[in-house]
């Protein structure tokens, strides 16, 4: 191969290897807020069981689910959201959550009793904090719709929630990550 056919070469393959970087850091810095929030959720899905175990109410709740997502989709039109991928997402969210209840109520029934614990305020407290949430998360989404579509996008959630894990050193087979798993399938618009 002449000398500048070489060099053209190596230039168009570094470049190549430059955008591949520039797209896995772009996915990276997209993601992580979306997943630190999608966590942050799923923390909160230990108070809701608490609740649920002082109340006796069951795990399902097809009415507050309901209305969970039609306002998720109402706010997410209003950042320019598509009604599928936000319905989706949160939909994910509301199965991670659920995931969450029932392996810890399944837990303490075993056990005989729940950990010790003060009175939790589902309505006072904890529906606002997930409200709260929904906003950022929004937000989040609308910040990361650009990888809903890419070929790369399941490998990149699975890349996020890896990180997130070693990050916050959790096994990968703990049930905080297979929620998160669970919780981010439902980003990509294939996953």
């Amino acid at each position: 191969m002449k000398p500048h056919r070489l060099k053209a070469t190596l230039c168009a393959a570094l470049l190549l290897l430059g955008m591949q970087a520039a797209h896995a850091g772009d996915a990276k810095n997209a993601l992580r807020p979306l997943v630190e929030s999608a966590a942050q959720r799923l923390e909160i899905g230990e108070e809701v069981a608490v609740s649920k175990w002082d109340s006796g109410k069951s795990v399902e709740d097809l009415a507050r689910e309901s209305a969970v997502i039609s306002n998720a989709v109402a706010e997410g039109q209003r950042a320019n959201l598509a009604a599928a991928d936000v319905t989706r997402f949160f939909k994910a969210q509301i199965e991670a959550n659920k995931l969450v209840q029932y392996e810890l109520l399944a837990r303490w029934r075993r056990a005989g009793s729940a950990p010790q614990h003060a009175p939790v305020d589902l309505a006072g407290k904890i529906r606002p904090e997930l409200d709260r949430l929904q906003t950022k998360m929004i937000a989040e989404l609308a910040n990361a719709d650009s990888l809903l579509d890419s070929n790369e996008c399941a490998k990149e959630v699975a890349r996020a929630v890896g990180r997130y894990a070693f990050e916050h050193q959790f096994d990968p087979a703990d049930l905080p990550v297979l929620a998160l798993d669970r919780a981010m399938a439902g980003f990509c618009r294939v996953y």
